[in-house]
C-alpha cells in the first residue's frame, strides 16, 4: 500500500521539490537553513495510508513524521485525522506545504530575491498543533496542490499512538459515534455494587449486530481510550490480548485472568498489583450493575463503544463512585448452655460474630465442626485469648472476671459453605472433648477403626471408643462406589443425626460403657455384606444431653475372594 501511494504521488512530490529549489536562487542564510530543514523533513517522512488506522511507535525525544496528498484532480476535498495516544501525553502538529507560485516578471534583482525569500518562507505553515493524551480529531479541506506533513513527538518516554486519516467522509466512520451527551451516569450505589447508565450511541441504532458496549472497572483512574487502558494493564506486568472487543476466547487468557460468562455477559478480571481490572462486554444494553465490589472503595468506570468489524472504539466520558461502607457485622448473643448452629458462606469469607457476657469467672466454649473447615477467634474485652482452625470437637476453658465480654468470630477457610455448633456455659459443657471431665460422657477420639485381618467376603469388623457413662450407639452402613468416596466424606454433615439416614441403612443400636477408659472400647462385626464391595460406616453416640454426636465416617471394602 505504501509503495503504491509512493509511485502514485512521486511525480507531484518531485515537481514540488524541484519547484521549491528553482524558486529560490539566493535566499538569505536563515531562509536557506529553514528551507533545507523543510526538504529534509519531506524526504525523511513516511506515507500515511488513507482509510486505515496506523499504529505509530515513538521513541522519547525523537520526532516521527508522516505525509499525505490527495489524488490528482481533487480540489478542496474534505479530510479528517484522528490521533489516539495510548499512554503518556504527546505533541503532534500538521504542516502544509503549498506549491510555489509562477515565476516573477523581470525587474529589480534585489527586489526579486527578497520576494522569492518571502514566498519560500510562506510555502510551509502549521495549521494545527496539540499537546496532551486525549483523543483529538482535526477536520479540514485539502487542495490538490498541497502536501501535508504530520509530526509526532513524545517527551516523557517511549510510547505508541494510533493515527487514522480518511478522505472519504460520506460512506461512514471507522469509529463508532458517541451520543451528544457522552457522560456515564451513576444511578445506584450499594456496599458491593454500583449501577451505571449511559445514552445510546447512534451507531448502535444503525449497526446493532456489529456494535457492543464494553465496560472497564479499576481502582486507579479513568482512561481516555481503550488503547490507553490496554497499555496500562500490560505495563502492570500482564500480557493482554490485542483488544478488549476481540479478547473473548478462553484460550487467550493469561493465568492472572479470570473469565466469567453469565446471562450473555462476558467478564474478564485481571489480577494486577494495583487491584482488579474488570472488563465486561454486555452487548447493546446501556444499563449495567457492577457486582462483587469491595465496600468503602473508590472505583473508576469507563464505557467504550466497540465496532466488532473494524475493532475500532470510542470512549464515553469516564466517571467514578465510592461504594458504601460495610455495616457493622451482626452480633448474635450466646446464652448459657444454648447450642447455636452457624452456617458460614465460604465465598464471602466473612466473620460471623457471637457475643457472650460472663456471669461466672470460668467459662467453657465448645465447638462441634459439622462440615468444611472453620477458623475460630475468641477475644475477652478486646484481647485475643484463643485462635485456631477447628477439627472435629474442640473445647476451650477460659478463666476471667465477672461480666467479662467474650466475642467469638467464626470464618470458613474453604470456598464451600461450612457449619459448626457452638455452646457457651459456666457449667460442664454438653459438647466437649479433650477435657478430663468430658471423658465421662464423650470419648477421647471419634475415629472408627476397621480390622483388615478380620475382613471376609461377607463381613467386616469395626471398633470405636466409648465413655465412662452408659450411652447409646447406633451403627449405619451405606453401599458406595469408588468415585463416590471423596464426595461422601467431604459432604458429610458431622452434626446431623440418624434422622437424616434411610431406615434401610440402620444396622443396630447398642448400649455400653466402662469405668476404665483403657477398656472403654467396643467392637461390632457387620454381616450380610456383598463380596468386593465398598461400604461407608457411621456410628452415632447419644449421651445424657440427647444431642447426637457422629463419629468420623469409615470406608471399608469386603474381600473379593475368600
Amino acid at each position: 500500500l505504501k509503495m503504491s501511494w509512493f509511485w502514485l504521488y512521486l511525480p507531484l512530490h518531485l515537481l514540488m521539490a524541484t519547484s521549491l529549489c528553482h524558486s529560490i536562487k539566493a535566499p538569505t542564510t536563515s531562509s536557506q537553513e529553514s528551507f533545507k530543514t523543510d526538504l529534509f523533513n519531506f524526504y525523511h517522512s513516511l506515507i500515511l495510508a488513507d482509510g486505515k488506522e496506523t499504529t505509530v511507535h515513538l521513541l522519547k525525544d525523537i520526532p516521527k513524521r508522516y505525509y499525505f496528498v490527495l489524488e490528482e484532480g481533487r480540489f478542496l476535498a474534505p479530510f479528517s485525522i484522528t490521533v489516539t495516544p495510548c499512554d503518556v501525553p504527546i505533541e503532534w502538529s500538521i504542516l502544509v506545504y503549498k506549491s510555489p507560485p509562477a515565476k516573477a516578471t523581470p525587474g529589480d534583482h534585489d527586489t526579486q530575491e527578497v520576494s522569492k525569500s518571502q514566498k519560500a518562507s510562506s510555502m510551509v505553515s502549521t495549521i494545527f498543533n496539540y499537546k496532551g493524551n486525549s483523543v483529538e480529531t482535526y477536520m479540514g479541506m485539502s487542495s490538490h496542490s498541497a502536501l501535508y506533513l504530520l509530526e509526532f513527538l513524545s517527551t516523557e518516554r517511549d510510547t505508541h499512538i494510533t493515527v487514522y486519516l480518511t478522505t472519504d467522509t460520506t460512506s461512514g466512520h471507522l469509529y463508532p459515534e458517541l451520543p451528544m451527551d457522552p457522560r456515564i451516569d451513576v444511578i445506584g450505589i450499594g456496599h458491593t455494587t454500583v449501577t451505571l447508565t449511559w445514552k445510546h450511541s447512534p451507531s448502535v441504532l444503525q449497526h446493532r449486530e456489529s456494535i457492543q458496549y464494553c465496560l472497564l472497572v479499576n481502582e486507579k483512574h479513568n482512561y481516555k481510550s481503550l488503547c490507553a487502558a490496554e497499555t496500562a494493564i500490560r505495563s502492570s506486568g500482564m500480557k493482554l490480548p490485542p483488544t478488549l472487543a476481540l479478547s473473548l476466547s478462553p484460550y487467550l487468557l493469561e493465568p492472572q485472568q479470570v473469565m466469567i460468562l453469565s446471562n450473555s455477559e462476558l467478564s474478564i478480571i485481571n489480577k494486577v498489583s494495583s487491584g482488579e481490572v474488570r472488563q465486561v462486554c454486555m452487548g447493546t444494553k446501556n444499563t449495567y450493575t457492577v457486582p462483587n465490589l469491595s465496600p468503602n472503595t473508590q472505583y473508576y468506570f469507563d464505557v467504550f463503544i466497540v465496532n466488532l468489524l473494524t475493532n475500532a472504539s470510542a470512549a464515553y466520558t469516564g466517571t467514578f463512585a465510592r461504594t458504601l461502607e460495610e455495616p457493622e457485622p451482626k452480633v448474635t448473643e450466646l446464652k448459657d448452655g444454648k447450642v447455636v448452629h452457624v452456617v458460614l458462606d465460604g465465598k464471602k469469607q466473612k466473620f460471623y460474630s457471637l457475643q457472650y457476657q460472663a456471669r461466672h469467672k470460668k467459662i467453657h466454649f465448645t465447638f462441634q465442626l459439622c462440615r468444611g473447615q472453620i477458623q475460630v477467634h475468641i477475644t475477652r474485652n478486646g484481647k485475643t485469648v484463643a485462635s485456631e482452625n477447628l477439627s472435629g470437637l474442640r473445647y476451650f476453658s477460659l478463666k476471667g472476671k465477672l461480666l467479662d465480654t467474650y466475642l467469638v468470630q467464626l470464618r470458613s477457610t474453604e470456598e464451600s459453605n461450612s457449619s459448626v455448633k457452638v455452646q457457651a456455659s459456666p457449667h460442664f459443657p454438653l459438647l466437649s472433648q479433650g477435657y478430663k471431665q468430658s471423658s465421662k460422657i464423650y470419648p477421647e477420639s471419634l475415629k472408627i477403626k476397621s480390622f483388615s485381618k478380620l475382613r471376609t467376603c461377607r463381613s467386616v469388623t469395626i471398633a470405636w471408643l466409648g465413655t465412662q457413662e452408659e450411652s447409646k450407639y447406633c451403627v449405619y452402613r451405606k453401599r458406595i462406589e469408588e468415585d463416590q468416596i471423596w464426595r461422601e466424606l467431604q459432604s458429610a454433615d458431622r452434626c446431623s443425626g440418624p434422622e437424616s439416614r434411610h431406615k434401610s441403612e440402620k444396622v443396630l443400636c447398642k448400649y455400653f460403657y466402662d469405668l476404665n477408659l483403657q477398656r472403654a472400647v467396643t467392637t461390632e462385626t457387620i454381616k450380610g455384606l456383598e463380596a468386593g464391595t465398598l461400604y461407608l460406616f457411621d456410628v452415632y453416640l447419644f449421651g445424657p444431653s440427647g444431642i447426637p454426636v457422629r463419629y468420623h465416617s469409615k470406608v471399608v471394602k469386603t474381600r473379593k475372594k475368600c
